[in-house]
């Protein structure tokens, strides 16, 4: 069975190597050697400064929020409101919620499917702390059109970059814009620390607090400053980090020819992305948005028969999730917004990710390839 995406695997003596030097040095967690080692080759292979690492990608956007001073904190009981989109993994907007503040959605582009600038002025209230735009599929979104926005109504800007590792814009890296950008490393992921994840801040000073934050607020052997968590990088998830950087360029060009090889065969034959001017590609998904759901499910149970697993990415938008939703005394407030999602909605029903990852032969998606062109044909 070909599966949508496979954990990329380092060579095992590297692994090992790395390994040995954990039980050499006895040192497990607390911002180890290879932790330290990690965000310094990290920082400068992406073309970054101020990276901090920490144990998922989920607590990365949390920390982010914690930060930069925008999450709700203890005895706030008017939910602040942050403007995100629906068409993301769940934890772009769980975190906020988790954090004591209101998701707000505002639809996508169609075709880049990331946050579109022009929706987000409108939902903007005195309630609003921050907009937190998400890099889907690894496409840039208009950054500067949401910087921009950020800055004229003094709200903080937080890329969830979770899919977006080593991509530049305009020649920069693409997690330098915003207050702060996260990464996820999981398994999953481009790149991957099993589990871990990262957030590129703006201000040193927004990272030194967050080194703080991720380390129960302790600043000394008896200094406990402010509220914090535990959210440290251990050394053996650096030591996975640290082989996977060691081999990404053999990886990129795995995955680049199988993207490649679907580009080419499906452009006219069904609906892609359209990928952001000026941003490089990294080769993370390949989506491809059929005519309609019921096409999608015969697409999907057609793959399967042949051996090909496909995935829904993201399904459903997160907009229809009540849980996601305003405390009913909220809604009854005249002032509060709803916009209206329409594209999101639309393109969650009919998008569908391909297998792609590192050692996928081009000759083992033929198959796949041939699926979705002869039912476009034939629905045509």
């Amino acid at each position: 069975m070909i599966t949508v995406t496979r954990p990329y695997f380092p060579e095992r003596e590297t692994f090992d190597r790395y390994v040995d030097s954990i039980f050499e040095g006895r040192w497990l967690t607390n911002h180890g050697p290879l932790e330290q080692e990690l965000t310094r080759r990290l920082e400068t292979y992406l073309g970054v400064e101020n990276l901090l690492l920490v144990s998922n990608g989920t607590l990365a956007l949390q920390i982010a929020y914690r930060a930069l001073g925008i999450a709700q904190m203890p005895g706030q009981y008017e939910s602040a409101e942050v403007i995100t989109t629906p068409f993301t993994f769940i934890a772009t907007a769980s975190s906020l919620k988790w954090e004591g503040m209101q998701p707000v959605f505002t639809d996508i582009d169609p075709d880049t499917l990331c946050l579109d600038p022009a929706r987000i002025e409108s939902a903007i209230t005195p309630r609003t702390r921050a907009i937190v735009p998400v890099h889907v599929f690894g496409n840039a979104c208009d950054v500067e059109a949401i910087d921009a926005l950020g800055e004229a109504h003094d709200l903080k800007v937080i890329y969830d970059g979770a899919h977006a590792f080593g991509v530049t814009y305009r020649g920069n890296s693409l997690l330098s814009h915003g207050d702060a950008s996260t990464l996820s490393f999981h398994a999953t992921k481009l790149f991957h620390s099993i589990e871990g994840g990262a957030i590129i801040f703006k201000r040193k000073e927004d990272l030194e607090r967050a080194r703080k934050l991720i380390n129960f607020g302790i600043t000394g052997p008896e200094c406990i400053e402010e509220l914090g968590i535990n959210a440290k990088m251990n050394e053996f998830q650096a030591a996975m980090g640290l082989c996977v950087l060691d081999e990404i360029e053999g990886n990129l060009e795995s995955r680049a020819l199988v993207w490649h090889a679907y580009a080419q065969a499906l452009r006219g034959n069904v609906q892609l992305q359209t990928r952001q001017t000026g941003a490089s590609l990294n080769y993370a998904y390949f989506p491809i948005i059929l005519e309609s759901e019921s096409m999608l499910l015969e697409v999907m149970q057609r793959l399967q028969q042949e051996g090909y697993l496909a995935r829904r990415y993201f399904c459903p938008s997160l907009e229809s999730l009540s849980f996601l939703g305003r405390p009913a005394a909220e809604l009854q407030d005249e002032d509060v917004i709803t916009p209206q999602i329409v594209h999101s909605t639309d393109i969650a029903s009919r998008i569908l990710c391909l297998p792609l990852y590192s050692g996928l032969e081009v000759s083992e998606i033929l198959g796949a390839v041939r699926i979705i062109v002869n039912r476009h044909v034939k629905a045509a």
